[in-house]
């Protein structure tokens, strides 16, 4: 959803199936690229990479389609009580040409206007949350991938980075609860046009690029944004001076291509159609899966760099440095080959779920996976250390009339959480453990109750509707990890419930892995082998 596309291009005409998937919100606009940013943007979420195609002497197949939906007018700007219209309009036009698609939403447009200074919901945002739960349409889910917007060269000389990210906020509507809003990194540090020969790059390889904006000036109830970073490049200074450099961008398709072929890109725009690009890899390899579950890969295969380490986790404590990591560079870069394979030392399961978290005016029911860790192999490996994390994925549906949208417990109809069982406690503690957590207010909930040293801990992660938290460990003393619960906390479904949906249902993905060294060990067979015994035990709170 983006300026338009030029279909017609050598490097994307083929990828465009049907007559009717190039399409405009708007006749009087046409479909045709006006500026070159969506043609831009379907050349990265074609190829990910296209450099690196290029130089590739191998046959290349592309296992997914593009469409393109123009949301912005070639001349002048949409009015800003239609920004969420224009939006469901345009994923009802690509639904309604092709229903059957399992579909990645780009949204690589934003504004820093009619924003938030707190990251409290606009009525755009909560269009995407409504748009992404399936709200109004029978509860038809959609994954939703959204920029987080640009920091531009200019701000660098008023701000030096990387104060400048710090305080440029997420721009509007990347404060959706159930969208992805994604960040940028910086990989390219190389300048060889002589036209920049006394410039030097303004970030290092690896750390957070100079043109991502952050969450760090947010409050801390409203959600963890960005939450990934992929490749935004990179910006160019002589230390007085910064400004977009083409060698620090990356290589792109150019909107009129009997002119050139190719164009440069950068800023969270490109990092936002390269993760378009993994979603739909990921759902080439599991076709059906749910939306909520690719979004709950590519965070859980998040990993941050030592650059970004350095850049901002100098007092490594939840309540400082770790807040300040997850605020800037959010869950870190996602891994393609983390998110769809498995490995000996290093496994995925996946447990996709529903459960009905209220009756009227009560809390009603929380699920207890029997997780099938190989505990002999684990028992096995002693004092190796070893990491366990769990990623919970959901969809909120936002509450109707901006009626106490400030409210973190009013915004979105119910929240989950997870927990796991602690070292030494028996099961029948631990659901006496959950249950108190889910009667009582989480407003008061000052701690997660484990012994488990989470790296994050709850006041960082329970925020939004996706949390995820990682614990390292001596292998021996994950053996006994093998209970997680996943359980409601308050929403407006409860909160409200003369509205009458105190009775739905919502559905969550949860992935756990448990991860080793580099060592000699199979935790894979041990795991499949007992995986179809698994079970969800679904546990209704008494009156």
């Amino acid at each position: 959803m983006d300026t338009g596309l030029n279909n017609s291009h050598p490097l994307i005409s083929r990828a465009i199936k049907g007559t009717n998937t190039v399409q405009t919100v708007n006749d009087s606009w046409g479909t045709t690229d006006h500026m070159g940013h969506g043609t831009e943007m379907a050349g990265i979420a074609l190829y990910h990479n296209l450099k690196d195609k290029l130089l590739d002497h191998n046959r290349l197949v592309i296992n997914h389609e593009i469409e393109s939906v123009k949301i912005l007018p070639p001349k002048g700007e949409n009015p800003i009580e239609l920004y969420g219209a224009i939006t469901e309009q345009a994923v009802a036009l690509a639904e309604i040409s092709n229903p059957s698609a399992d579909r990645t939403l780009c949204m690589a447009v934003t504004s820093p206007y009619y924003n938030t200074e707190d990251g409290s919901p606009t009525s755009w945002s909560a269009a995407v949350d409504s748009i992404t739960s399936g709200a109004n349409e029978n509860g038809e889910k959609r994954l939703f991938f959204i920029s987080a917007g640009n920091v531009f060269p200019a701000e660098l000389a008023n701000n030096d980075y990387p104060d400048s990210s710090i305080l440029h906020g997420v721009e509007n509507p990347g404060q959706s609860w159930n969208a992805v809003t994604v960040g940028a990194i910086a990989n390219d540090i190389r300048i060889s046009d002589s036209n920049y020969k006394h410039f030097h790059p303004v970030a290092d390889v690896g750390q957070l690029s100079p043109y991502s904006s952050t969450s760090v000036t947010w409050s801390n109830k409203w959600p963890i944004k960005p939450e990934i970073l992929l490749d935004g490049g990179n910006m160019a200074t002589n230390d007085t001076d910064y400004t977009e450099c083409e060698d620090l961008s990356l290589l792109t398709t150019y909107h009129k291509h009997l002119v050139r072929p190719f164009s440069t890109t950068w800023g969270t725009s490109s990092a936002t159609a390269q993760a378009s690009w993994m979603a739909a890899q990921i759902y080439a390899e599991y076709p059906g899966i749910w939306p909520e579950t690719v979004r709950a890969l590519l965070v859980h295969s998040a990993r941050w760099t030592e650059s970004m380490h350095r850049q901002f986790c100098k007092e490594d404590t939840k309540t400082k440095g770790r807040k300040l990591l997850l605020r800037t560079c959010g869950y870190g870069v996602p891994d393609l080959s983390k998110a769809i394979q498995c490995v000996d030392n290093s496994v995925n399961l996946i447990i996709q779920g529903e459960l009905q978290p209220f009756t009227k005016k009560q809390m009603n029911e929380m699920h207890l996976h029997d997780i099938p860790w190989p505990k002999e192999v684990l028992q096995s490996l002693g004092e190796t250390k070893a990491i366990i994390r769990a990623t919970l994925s959901y969809f909120i549906e936002p509450g109707p009339g901006e009626v106490g949208w400030k409210d973190k417990y009013r915004y979105p109809s119910c929240g989950l959480r997870f927990d796991v069982i602690n070292s030494n406690e028996t099961l029948e503690d631990f659901k006496k453990r959950v249950n108190i957590k889910m009667r009582g207010d989480d407003r008061k909930d000052s701690g997660d109750g484990s012994s488990r040293d989470w790296y994050l801990g709850v006041g960082n992660r329970d925020v939004g509707s996706i949390h995820s938290d990682f614990c390292e460990d001596l292998a021996v003393n994950l053996c006994d990890a093998n209970y997680v619960a996943v359980y409601p906390v308050i929403g407006w479904w409860r909160e409200r419930s003369h509205l009458g949906k105190y009775n739905e249902k919502v559905r969550y993905a949860l992935v756990l892995s448990i991860e080793t060294p580099e060592v000699e060990v199979d935790l894979y067979t041990p795991i499949i082998t007992k995986v179809e015994t698994t079970q969800i035990i679904e546990i209704t709170i008494p009156k």
